[in-house]
């Protein structure tokens, strides 16, 4: 853990106001640390940054020491359960392929199992509005690929995030959840207690400090972290306008692999992966696919033992979809999706008993919203 002093160069190396991450990096090659930096002469560091943000390094700054005891006392007040700690820019435990990336975060506090930072690993990302069906592959995926020792990285958020670290806490892999506030907090609260679990079984990590409240801007800033400490991204869902485009391109600039699940044509959540696919994202329909491409180097996987993975139950803590008073049909056409379902499938998305189901499903196929397919799959037609 770093001293009380090295803590407090580095608090202030990045809050500066008006110093970006890049000059900070710049005064690190030329310094050699931050007390180096904070130890330099204001005519040496102008010559780097410019005379106002050089007097601003320079300058004593009250809030800084509010900052500072803030984050000795989370650090020390950790929960045994939950270790916490500050990563650094040279720390032997900082993440390798951040390193390789554009923009590597100075800082990244941690808290829970930092290791799973240098751990291979897979990014999934998706809409916050998604489908049972996405939701259903994001989990599964998730969930078999943390089985194969790759650690899920994702952003906390609601829908595919959220069912992607569920499906990463069920295997070995585990899940890393990179958030855009301070750890002091959690965004969304409807995931605290997601949050908890991570905390105690994988990581949340942030490069903000404590303190720092759910700002718009820091969302796509922190879409890159989830990209580059990861081997490749997959896209489980998304709109053509959505924050899980931003984490593919990023990805894609810090030249690592990219792969998207199809949708239905109909269906405006598909639109962003079919994008993706056009531009040369890779197609997959199973995790194996995924496995065959990154091939990780620590986990020489059978391809022949390799199935298409099942979706799994929603967990206990997360609310059970419920049937719409106000209106059923919209809510029960929601849990169709676009994509064919079996009666056993809806009826585990719904809640609803069998025989209510059934009376339901036959309404909506007399009204021309529902097909029957062969094998006993249901789909919702096009003009639904």
């Amino acid at each position: 853990m770093l001293s009380r002093n090295e803590l407090a160069a580095w608090l202030r190396l990045s809050t500066t106001h008006g110093l970006s991450r890049a000059a900070a990096r710049r005064l690190l090659a030329a310094f050699g640390s931050p007390e180096g930096v904070l130890a330099g002469a204001a005519q040496a560091l102008r010559e780097f940054v410019g005379p106002a943000i050089a007097t601003a390094l320079l300058r004593p700054d009250a809030r800084l020491d509010t900052l500072l005891d803030a984050t000795r006392h989370w650090l020390e007040s950790a929960p045994q359960a939950a270790p916490r700690d500050v990563l650094v820019l040279g720390d032997e435990r900082y993440p390798p392929l951040l390193l390789q990336t554009a923009d590597p975060p100075l800082l990244i506090y941690a808290s829970g199992r930092a290791e799973l930072l240098r751990a291979p690993a897979v990014a999934i990302v998706g809409s916050r509005h998604a489908t049972p069906q996405g939701m259903d592959n994001a989990r599964s995926f998730a969930h078999f690929l943390s089985g194969q020792a790759l650690t899920i990285v994702s952003g906390l958020a609601l829908g595919v995030d959220g069912a992607a670290h569920e499906g990463g806490l069920a295997g070995p892999g585990s899940t890393v959840a990179f958030v855009a506030t301070g750890l002091d907090q959690v965004y969304p609260k409807r995931h605290a207690a997601l949050c908890r679990r991570i905390e105690e079984m994988g990581l949340v990590a942030s490069e903000y400090p404590l303190g720092t409240p759910p700002l718009e801007i820091n969302f796509p800033r922190r879409n890159r972290l989830i990209a580059g400490v990861a081997q490749g991204t997959l896209v489980v869902e998304a709109a053509l306008q959505s924050g899980s485009l931003i984490t593919a391109r990023m990805a894609l600039e810090a030249g690592r692999e990219v792969f998207a699940i199809p949708g239905s044509i109909h269906s405006p959540q598909s639109r962003g992966c079919h994008r993706l696919i056009q531009q040369g994202a890779k197609l997959v329909e199973t995790a194996a696919d995924i496995l065959d491409e990154l091939r990780p180097a620590r986990a020489q996987v059978s391809m022949a033992r390799a199935r298409r993975p099942q979706p799994v139950a929603a967990p206990a803590d997360e609310p059970a979809w419920h049937d719409s008073v106000a209106n059923p049909d919209a809510a029960l056409l929601q849990a169709l999706g676009h994509d064919p379902v079996s009666f056993d499938a809806l009826a585990a998305r719904t809640g609803l008993p069998s025989d209510r189901l059934a009376a339901r499903l036959l309404e909506l196929e007399l009204a021309g919203a529902l097909q029957r397919l062969p094998g006993g799959l249901m789909q919702r037609r096009v003009n639904a």
